[in-house]
């Protein structure tokens, strides 16, 4: 599944986002509401794992607009506040599940199958798992890129990178959105190196360049 995780905890965010990589999940991970409702906004997203107590806003406000905006995406709630009321809040206000803190990481893993098997039962609809671009096709699932019969070998970044471009087909994804798009850390320069060793590998003309504001795909 791809999960946006919304984490201001720098210790917990980390290892939070290892457990769900390392169960094979696509991860993204922010620490702002802003940034939360610029990604999710754009869809792609499996489910959201989501703090309350958050530094630029208020949690269950993001939660009810994400409720109301994106009504079978799966929501489950992580945070330290443990008292009766604030667990109806949560669920009242549109979660599908409240995990309270501290946690393990199975617990949360078994939760997300949960949620994501009533989402899926509720839509009656299978989940995209292959995008195309002209002559490549990504399976998302299996993380693997094929042109043909042919595997074309990416790494995890950027396999991510080439992902997040072509579910955004002709808009220009910017440096930031990129950067923190990737599963592992990365800087303006790093991310360079990642665009450049991904155009050798699937080839010229797919990723252009938006000089100063980052990349696109098009779909021609």
């Amino acid at each position: 599944m791809r999960i946006c995780l919304l984490e201001d905890d720098l210790e917990l965010g980390r290892s939070l986002q290892a457990v769900l990589q390392n169960a094979d999940h696509d991860v993204m991970w922010l620490r702002r509401i802003a940034d939360a409702r610029l990604w999710i906004a754009e869809g792609g997203f499996d489910a959201v794992v989501m703090d309350l107590g958050l530094p630029d806003g208020d949690g269950m406000e993001l939660l009810r607009a994400l409720r109301r905006n994106h009504r079978k995406l799966p929501l489950i709630v992580i945070t330290a506040r443990d008292a009766i009321e604030d667990r109806l809040d949560g669920l009242d206000g549109g979660a599908d599940d409240y995990l309270v803190k501290p946690f393990a990481g199975s617990e949360l893993l078994a939760r997300l199958r949960a949620v994501a098997r009533r989402s899926l039962a509720d839509s009656g609809e299978p989940q995209q798992a292959e995008w195309q671009l002209r002559d490549l096709i990504l399976d998302e699932p299996r993380m693997e890129v094929r042109r043909g019969q042919e595997r074309v070998p990416l790494s995890r970044t950027e396999f991510c990178l080439l992902l997040t471009l072509i579910k955004l087909p002709d808009r220009v994804v910017t440096r930031r959105q990129l950067e923190s798009r990737s599963p592992s850390q990365m800087d303006g320069r790093s991310l360079d190196v990642h665009i450049s060793n991904l155009r050798r590998k699937i080839g010229e003309g797919y990723i252009r360049t938006v000089r100063g504001v980052g990349y696109l795909v098009e779909r021609g």
